[in-house]
């Protein structure tokens, strides 16, 4: 079994390495107007993923991102480590066609989210020159394998951490400061909307491993309160620079990704509940935390979204949807794809749009337009609280 890993992990890394150079962000999607959104035309889902039309005057300035593998567009690919998805065949249903650095087939939801509000797709910290003009628009510091725990995910390699990511945001707000004046750049990011998608890392590589032997000192429910006091710390940060508009994602179900249906050996495609458990109980702490934010920080407006909600409302209504393929990745090897990632085009199906998963881990496109849309104007189920981000962005300032 370790030299089955092991060769398996070799030949990730001559996947990775071949290539001589990082991709950066896509130029054809980014250098567009402030009132234009360009789309390359690309291959349809299920009725209920279809692309949202661009709002033709961007309803705020700018969308921050912070986050994992679940909103990184491209950091990653300039880092030394094995999370990384430029390679065929991520990217291959994504407007360009080509590997981003987006762990999907296509789009993640924050691609869908920023066409919703009326921008382009926001470039990835490290992949822009570090310009105002290339930052306008916002800016996405997501790094796949990080976590809310500073060590989360190091045994992949290089990552920006969580509170790396905060600091990066500062960067980029002093930044605007020196360039627009104080009161200018207050005003553009109290405007603008933070993003934030973080934490599944802390268990997939953190609790569930049992790394320095966690389970001994924290039950479920008290590494769930460790995660929650921790992410209100740095929104109380991020308050005090001024971010006013936040959307805080909640946790997948990742008891029903492949990786653990093979791991703990489901036999016909049922959910491993203990792990499931615990993504609720941390959605459960983290909109109270929510709650209690909205009651501490004056004029903040922020909302929750319950991604394991509205997945399992996927996942339970899959027909549907238009779904066949609930169980097994589109991408992978090993039963339900689990075992082994995704490494080549070979190893991945002819079409991902009636697949949930597309990797041990990850979502369709199709599974992210539907979450995107949930997280806008809950179109499909209800999964964002006190409110859906259309009707954050048009509510007057508290």
């Amino acid at each position: 079994m370790l030299n089955i890993v092991i060769v398996a992990a070799t030949l990730f890394v001559v996947t990775i390495f071949s290539h001589s150079e990082a991709l950066s962000f896509p130029r054809e999607l980014y250098n567009v107007s402030s009132n234009q959104t360009f789309v390359v035309d690309k291959p349809k889902g299920p009725p209920s993923s279809s692309s949202p039309s661009p709002t033709p005057t961007p309803l705020v300035p700018a969308l921050f991102i912070i986050g994992d593998s679940t909103a990184d567009s491209g950091n990653n690919n300039f880092l030394g480590t094995f999370a990384r998805a430029d390679r065929p065949p991520y990217g291959r249903d994504f407007d360009t066609h080509n590997p981003t650095g987006r762990f999907c087939n296509g789009r993640i939801p924050v691609d869908y989210l920023a066409l919703h509000l009326g921008l382009p797709f926001v470039p990835s910290y490290l992949g822009q020159a570090g310009d105002l003009e290339d930052m306008l628009h916002g800016v996405n510091y997501a790094s796949a394998a990080a976590g809310i725990i500073f060590s989360s995910g190091s045994e992949l390699g290089q990552h920006i951490s969580f509170t790396q990511q905060i600091q990066q945001f500062a960067d980029t707000y002093q930044q605007f400061v020196l360039r627009m004046g104080e009161a200018a750049a207050n005003d553009f990011i109290s405007s603008s909307v933070f993003y934030i998608s973080i934490g599944i890392n802390d268990y997939i590589h953190y609790y569930l491993l049992n790394v320095s032997n966690v389970q001994t000192l924290y039950l479920p429910w008290g590494f769930n309160q460790l995660l929650a006091s921790t992410m209100s710390l740095e929104i109380k940060n991020l308050y005090n620079m001024n971010v006013r508009r936040f959307v805080i994602m909640g946790l997948p179900p990742i008891g029903c990704a492949p990786y653990y249906l093979w791991m703990y050996k489901s036999s016909e495609g049922e959910c491993v509940e203990e792990i499931n458990d615990m993504l609720v109980g941390f959605n459960f702490v983290m909109r109270y935390m929510t709650e209690e934010l909205l009651h501490e920080l004056p004029d903040a407006r922020i909302i929750f979204c319950d991604v394991f909600q509205g997945s399992m409302d996927i996942i339970q209504k899959h027909k549907l949807y238009g779904f066949d393929e609930i169980s097994d990745a589109c991408c992978g090897l090993g039963k339900y794809n689990g075992w082994i990632m995704c490494m080549s085009p070979e190893m991945a199906c002819r079409n991902a749009s009636n697949h949930i998963w597309w990797d041990q881990f990850h979502p369709t496109d199709a599974v992210n337009a539907i979450l995107a849309d949930n997280v806008w104007r809950s179109r499909h189920t209800e999964m964002c609280y006190p409110m859906n981000l259309e009707k954050m962005v048009a509510a007057k300032p508290r």
